[in-house]
Order: structure tokens, then C-alpha cells, then sequence
């Protein structure tokens, strides 16, 4: 067992999330359980949702807990088989399910509350995400230099993949919505909400197109009112 101050080789990946921008639709939680389980069951997913019935926008509604490949991994100290281990290629930390006997002191050792490794009860061993480095029923390619199913899947594009270590824990939690896509779905992409998405997008030198008002798409020099009666 390493000793708990013991900083490891750097993860080459991380996963973002703007969590003012997530729905909850846990779509994100069915397609990893997918890939790596190859059925959908929330239990078991790697990346986990939760909802609060009585919390306000955007401050505590939602809360999404996902394994942040930290760089001192108590996690990784803390497994007494080497279950939990670095991988020496891509410093993603993984799960060996044929190592891992269930005594879940990686759990208890994970700095963050809920823990961000989750326990199998029907096999009696240990889950975390693993940037979907191993996902037998999904015919991707996954890892640090592939996909991530979380990301693939989320429709509002609330997860992003970094290579870079994030610098604090607020660094975790970024603003997504400067792609504009937030906006074309007639969301605000300021944090604070306030700014109306079709400036945003007129900003951006985008302007309505057709006849259905508020449809935006790339610029363009016809004028919109033409052909009108």
C-alpha cells in the first residue's frame, strides 16, 4: 500500500462540466452504464446525477459527482490488492474488477462526499469512471485519445474532455455555452442568465433566417423580409 501523501503520474484526461447548463436527464448515467455493463441501470453508472427537489437554479438543483483523476489518488493509496491503480500510459486511474475485492477503503479514501466511486452489489466489487479507457459493449474507441459516452450522448453538451489538469476544484465546473449551441436552443450562455440568447447570438455576427422568428443559423446576406407580401 503507497503511502497517502504520494503524488502519482498526472491523468492525460479529465471531464468538465458546466452544471448550470445540465437538464438532469441522466442520459449521460444510461450510456456509460451501456457501455461498460451493456444494459442501463443507474446503479451502477460511473457518472452519477442528483437531483434536489427543493434546490434553486442554478445553485443546488443539480449535482453531478464523476471521479476528478486526482493527482494525489488517496484512492489509489488506500487499495490494499492494487485494484485501484494508475495506469502507467495514460495516468488514468483504474479499476481492476478481477483485483478488486469489495472492502470499498477506496470509497472511504475518495477526498470528496458522496464518495465519487460507486459499489456493485451484485458483484461485490468497486466502480469509478475510467474515461471509458475499457467498455466492452461499446464499439467506440474510448481512453484519452478516443470518446467518452457521457459526452457523446449528452444532448445539451454539458461534459467536455480536457487534457489539462484543472488548476482548482471550481476549474471543474466550466461554462460550455460559449460554443452557442446553449443559445440556439434559446438558453442564456452568460452564467448569471441575464443576457437574452439571441443577442448573444447577433453578437456573435449570426442572424435570424427564414420566416420562424428566432431561428439562427450561420450568417448570411439574404435578406430575411424578402419574398414577403
Amino acid at each position: 500500500m503507497t503511502d497517502a501523501s504520494t503524488c502519482y503520474q498526472l491523468s492525460q484526461g479529465y471531464l468538465l462540466i458546466v452544471t448550470k447548463k445540465c437538464s438532469g436527464c441522466m442520459s449521460c448515467m444510461m450510456a456509460c452504464t451501456l457501455a461498460h455493463e451493456g444494459r442501463v441501470d443507474l446503479t451502477h453508472a460511473r457518472i452519477q446525477i442528483k437531483k434536489h427537489v427543493f434546490g434553486t437554479y442554478p445553485d443546488d438543483d443539480i449535482e453531478q459527482y464523476v471521479c476528478k483523476q486526482c493527482a494525489d489518488a488517496p484512492c489509489v493509496a488506500a487499495c490494499p490488492t492494487e485494484a485501484l491503480a494508475v495506469d502507467p500510459e495514460t495516468g488514468v486511474r483504474a479499476i481492476d474488477e478481477q483485483k478488486c475485492i469489495g472492502c470499498k477503503l477506496c470509497m472511504k479514501a475518495c477526498k470528496y462526499e458522496p464518495s465519487r466511486i460507486v459499489y456493485d452489489f451484485d458483484r461485490r466489487i468497486a466502480l469509478k469512471c475510467d474515461l471509458c479507457t475499457s467498455t466492452p459493449y461499446w464499439d467506440e474507441k474510448g481512453g484519452v485519445r478516443g470518446k467518452q459516452a457521457c459526452i457523446d450522448v449528452c444532448s445539451l453538451q454539458a461534459i467536455a474532455f480536457s487534457r489539462d489538469l484543472p488548476e482548482t476544484e471550481e476549474a471543474y465546473e466550466v461554462n460550455l455555452r460559449t460554443s452557442l449551441h446553449y443559445a440556439r436552443a434559446l438558453f442564456p450562455v452568460d452564467d448569471a442568465g441575464m443576457q437574452p440568447p439571441c443577442d448573444a447570438l447577433e453578437e456573435a455576427g449570426l442572424r435570424p433566417v427564414g420566416k420562424v422568428a428566432g431561428v439562427y443559423d450561420q450568417a448570411v446576406e439574404t435578406d430575411v423580409t424578402a419574398g414577403k407580401e
